[in-house]
């Protein structure tokens, strides 16, 4: 299994409920993280830093401990649309989405910024693609 296919299988494993919930909320995540409209992991950790959370953020993404992160707080970084555009796409509220997320990106940004490094090349596209696929 390659580094990214993995990733992927690490992602679905993150998120609890049904295989159709797994894959939408994995496929939006994944597209926040690499959509150059929103300016991927970089703009998602910027939007933190803007909301006075970039602390939050800074322990996901560096070694140690992850701090962790409420649905309220989730929703002030992402907003009302984003958080309505993911439960769509997982058939979830928009409080179960929430809800998921809080839980969700704290472990996933850790895993996929290794030794506190952002990645780079492209990788998380092609995990956006493998995802897409299922």
């Amino acid at each position: 299994m390659s580094f990214i296919e993995d990733m992927v299988q690490k992602v679905l494993g993150l998120i609890k409920g049904s295989q159709d919930e797994q894959a939408g909320l994995a496929q939006g995540v994944m597209g926040l993280l690499t959509s150059r409209e929103t300016g991927g992991l970089e703009g998602l950790i910027q939007a933190f830093e803007q909301r006075g959370l970039g602390e939050v953020i800074s322990s996901w993404v560096g070694n140690g401990e992850n701090m962790a992160i409420t649905p309220q707080q989730v929703h002030e970084v992402l907003g009302s649309n984003v958080i309505q555009q993911l439960a769509e796409k997982a058939n979830l509220s928009p409080d179960e989405t929430k809800l998921k997320l809080s839980e969700l990106l704290p472990t996933l940004i850790d895993k996929i910024t290794s030794e506190g490094n952002i990645p780079k090349g492209g990788w998380l596209d092609k995990g956006k693609e493998l995802l897409g696929r299922r």
